[in-house]
């Protein structure tokens, strides 16, 4: 399976870019940037540090069900944290299993305190689909004798 590394360096330049949002802005805000941007959620970042994520789910369950407003709510007051992250060396497969484990929908990638990118459930899917559609092409041209 694939490293992370190779994971972002395989996806395209647009889905390279990793959006983020200041801890201290609103929550209307990181709806605005998510939406502009086309993203289910944006890592947290404080003095360059990611501290957290907030997502779509965030807001429906912690702004609209509670009755609060995205105009005046601070994204720290309802971010999810901490915020669990994977480094460039973990495995695909890991990472799968970090996200199942802990139900989550996204997993920020940082290295030596830097955030790189940000990977979602779809593109962890993605590649072990790819993946095991490979091995089941070597493993018929094995039967075939090819």
């Amino acid at each position: 399976m694939k490293t992370v590394a190779q994971l972002l360096k395989a996806k395209d330049q647009k889905n390279q870019d990793v959006h983020t949002i200041q801890w201290d802005h609103t929550v209307f805000e990181a709806l605005m940037r998510m939406s502009e941007k086309n993203v289910g959620a944006l890592p947290v970042v404080r003095d360059n540090q990611v501290v957290g994520i907030i997502s779509e789910r965030d807001y429906a369950r912690k702004i609209m069900l509670k009755g609060r407003s995205s105009l005046t709510t601070k994204v720290h007051e309802v971010m999810s944290a901490p915020v669990i992250t994977v480094d460039t060396h973990k495995r695909v497969e890991e990472c799968m299993n970090i996200m199942t484990d802990s139900h989550l929908r996204h997993l920020p990638v940082v290295e030596d305190g830097k955030l790189l990118g940000l990977l979602s459930i779809g593109d962890l899917v993605k590649e072990a689909i790819a993946e095991q559609a490979d091995l089941i092409k070597q493993l018929e041209q094995y039967i075939r004798g090819e």
